[in-house]
């Protein structure tokens, strides 16, 4: 999760494709903004669901170009495959 998260901050889209699980990655998400400032990240809990399954309610903050702040919180789903988790999909809350 902090990974996918850098990444976002980052603007690194070749790691967020590589990092989603393939039965749910897009072909093409749009372009990332890269006049939005990513301001942190707040793991507020992990479980593990199951063998190679587990999930993650996160909260990151980032502000617009503009001036306006906004929050992203969502449950992120994600499966362990040969070793590397990827993201399934999530629910935004």
């Amino acid at each position: 999760m902090r990974s996918r998260y850098c990444a976002w901050a980052l603007g690194l889209r070749d790691y967020l494709l590589a990092t989603w699980h393939p039965s749910t990655r897009p072909t093409d998400f749009g372009e990332l903004d890269s006049r939005r400032r990513w301001l942190g990240l707040e793991v507020r809990s992990h479980r593990v669901t199951g063998p190679n399954t587990a999930e993650v309610e996160f909260v990151a903050r980032s502000k617009e170009a503009g001036g306006r702040a906004t929050r992203h919180d969502e449950l992120s789903r994600f499966r362990l495959e040969t070793g590397r988790w990827t993201y399934v999909d999530g629910d935004i809350r």
